[in-house]
């Protein structure tokens, strides 16, 4: 029997390459390999609380984009939180055994707390508690998480084992991160500074969606400087965030070519970013394509997540209706 993957998608974006050649070549492989389910989160994303608009039309956008992307519903289960009640059901239980303190020290909502200090809800402060129910919900063990969600995993364990203790059964799995490689690759941004992300704003990013003449006008203003002075010279950040971006689209002749001019101090970088854009508008032309059309095709849509809808009901269903009995809530006539 295959053990079961869970994670959890922003539903407050579009889908960057950092995205594309990161966590998402992870899920494409997981699906093969493991019984996933793959949820949009827009119960976690009310914390911010977007407008209605907003939230229907960004859940909607990124179940066309992870589907482009290579996400397949008949191997995997792609579904939107709010569509399986049960996660809430589950959630409730479950906050009845988690206790203040360990969440008011959870270390995202510190951060939270710190950065937007007019607005912590209570979503905020559950937070762990959503995500537990979201993994305990189908029993996973295996979870595809950054560092900065590792902590919110380990409480999901805490909890999970407090309710095994407090109704001396064995009914919860451990969950434990889950990557296919120890290393994720990184996909730097064009700003210079760090990994490509939508908090470092939109021209630091290189979006799926983005058309080529887009995707042309963002390499070109990227980040660089007058170009080396000395044989051999060490890249600074900014320049060597350009390249490893041209690691990843460019081919292997291409990037040594480039590699020997900057070595010699004979780099021009606007024939350099002439070369990264084109190379990233050929590497991003499938999958614009695959998100256009299925964009156009409304009935696909439908029907996949109403499938996924289903998928995911079935064993959440069996998992509330379990959870209900161990506990003893039950129907009295």
């Amino acid at each position: 029997m295959k053990e079961t993957v869970v994670s959890g998608i922003r539903s407050t974006g579009k889908l960057h390459l950092g995205n594309y050649y990161g966590a998402l070549g992870n899920f494409v492989k997981m699906q093969d390999e493991y019984n996933c389910f793959f949820f949009i989160a827009d119960l976690h994303s009310l914390t911010t609380h977007p407008t209605p608009g907003d939230l229907s039309r960004t859940v909607k956008q990124v179940v066309i984009e992870y589907l482009a992307a290579g996400i397949d519903p008949e191997k995997s289960t792609i579904y939107v939180q709010s569509d399986v009640p049960e996660v809430t059901e589950l959630y409730l239980y479950m906050n009845m055994n988690a206790y203040l303190g360990e969440l008011e020290r959870a270390t995202a909502f510190k951060d939270k707390v710190r950065d937007n200090p007019d607005n912590v809800n209570s979503g905020l402060l559950t937070y762990p508690v959503l995500m537990a129910s979201d993994i305990l919900l189908h029993h996973a063990t295996k979870v595809p998480v950054g560092k900065d969600q590792e902590q919110h995993l380990e409480m999901t364990r805490t909890f999970g084992n407090r309710f095994n203790r407090l109704y001396n059964v064995d009914y919860f799995k451990e969950a434990f991160a889950f990557s296919y490689s120890d290393k994720l690759v990184k996909i730097p941004g064009l700003d210079g500074n760090g990994k490509m992300g939508k908090s470092n704003g939109d021209a630091s990013c290189v979006y799926l969606t983005d058309s080529a003449d887009v995707i042309r006008k963002k390499v070109m203003r990227a980040v660089s400087d007058s170009g080396p002075t000395e044989l051999n010279q060490p890249k600074p950040e900014a320049i060597q965030n350009l390249f490893d971006l041209m690691r990843v689209v460019s081919t292997a002749d291409t990037l040594a070519h480039f590699e020997d001019l900057y070595a010699n101090c004979n780099i021009r970088y606007g024939d350099f970013k002439k070369q990264l854009a084109e190379d990233m508008v050929l590497a991003t032309e499938p999958v614009r394509s695959r998100i256009e059309d299925i964009t156009n095709d409304e009935e696909y849509i439908k029907k996949v997540i109403q499938m996924g809808a289903e998928k995911a009901s079935e064993s959440a269903r069996k998992t509330v209706r379990e959870v209900r009995e161990i506990i003893g809530i039950k129907k009295l006539y």
